[in-house]
């Protein structure tokens, strides 16, 4: 009997449209930042985040440093983030010089949860970042509401939520700014990438001469900037991506419905929440493993790769406060859902590529090891 083959946990489409398109940026001669890049930031905002003004960086990690130093982030100030999320949250932060503080999540959504949020915020607090985690929007009217009462700034971390809505409204039109990643794996790529959603002219200037050096015009360099440019092949890529968005994220739709009813009754297994009024793009299809510690989330993932062939991924086990780089700001008090999360979660196969033969060795195969494990 033949071995199985690996379900991939995640799968970047690149296709003949997107080799064509970084062709044609080649023959032209203009590979540095130019007219696909202007083109790939007006199509991104008009068809994701409701016509704001986008300005493209070389990460996502570049979109959120440059995102607060424009909204005027810096040292003696802090920014109320969750702890549950990829370091770059956290990192951007602190690299302005500023004390990213952390809050605890909801159960339900993995979310900055706006009770803890209001519980952390100080005199020196200058913003709250939610991130819109695995694809569904963070609760932006509580949240809102709270940096209202505090007189502080919204900041959006939308790095895996390209196309999610909140009540309506496209996540990304909500803060001050907003940063979408367009790495390999997310839900559309530019090979390597970030885009940035501005709410005003004056935060987008800010990013367009942070991004080059600190000048608009050659030579009058008006602040100290970095070089986060993106390239005209990177942007080449990403237009063509954002042609077939809408109907990947339709398709990872429809494979999370397909999981959510077959796995919906396992016992152990709790299936994604999608709050009322909320679209969810599933970047990640996220179980929780109910009750189970983290040695045990950690074998389920075992025999999920090792005896099932199915790829699968923990997002994340180490909550941003206890790792060593980010210990130092690490809350005086627990942060029980953060905490429960890390040790439940696992991330399935949701992506466009999966077909109903694995759709279904999916769903068989994590019933199997949640009973083994009952």
């Amino acid at each position: 009997m033949t071995e199985q083959s690996m379900i991939p946990a995640a799968k970047p489409i690149i296709g003949d449209d997107e080799r064509a398109a970084v062709d044609r940026v080649l023959r032209s001669g203009m590979v540095a930042q130019g007219p696909e890049v202007a083109a790939f930031e007006e199509e991104f905002g008009a068809q994701l985040v409701g016509g704001r003004t986008c300005v493209a960086v070389n990460s996502g990690t570049s979109g959120l440093h440059l995102g607060l130093l424009a909204c005027g982030i810096g040292a003696g100030d802090e920014v109320i983030v969750p702890s549950f999320t990829f370091a770059a949250t956290a990192n951007a932060v602190a690299l302005t010089g500023a004390t990213p503080v952390f809050a605890d999540i909801s159960a339900d959504t993995f979310n900055l949860d706006p009770a803890s949020v209001r519980a952390a915020v100080t005199d020196r607090t200058a913003a709250v970042m939610p991130v819109h985690l695995y694809g569904h929007p963070a609760d932006m009217d509580a949240l809102r509401a709270v940096t209202a009462e505090a007189g502080v700034q919204l900041f959006e971390d939308a790095a895996q939520a390209h196309g999610a809505t909140y009540h309506g409204t496209p996540v990304g039109g909500f803060g001050s700014f907003a940063m979408f990643s367009l790495y390999p794996t997310k839900n559309m790529t530019s090979g390597e990438g970030g885009m940035v959603s501005c709410a005003d002219e004056e935060v987008a200037r800010g990013v367009r001469l942070l991004r080059n050096q600190g000048m608009e015009k050659q030579y009058a360099n008006e602040v100290i900037g970095l070089n986060n440019r993106m390239t005209d092949i990177h942007a080449a890529i990403g237009r063509v991506q954002l042609t077939k968005v809408a109907a990947w994220t339709q398709a990872r739709q429809e494979n999370a419905a397909w999981l959510d009813e077959h796995l919906g009754s396992v016992p152990g297994v709790l299936t994604p929440v999608v709050r009322e009024g909320c679209t969810h793009v599933y970047h990640q299809y996220t179980i929780r493993l109910e009750g189970a510690s983290a040695a045990e989330r950690d074998a389920a993932v075992t025999a999920l790769r090792e005896e099932h062939r199915v790829g699968c991924g923990v997002y994340y086990p180490t909550p941003n406060h206890e790792l060593v780089s980010l210990s130092r700001f690490a809350p005086a008090h627990e942060l029980p859902e953060t905490a429960r999360a890390a040790a439940e979660v696992i991330s399935l196969p949701v992506h466009p590529s999966l077909t109903q033969e694995d759709l279904e060795r999916v769903g068989a195969s994590v019933a199997a090891v949640a009973g083994a494990g009952a």
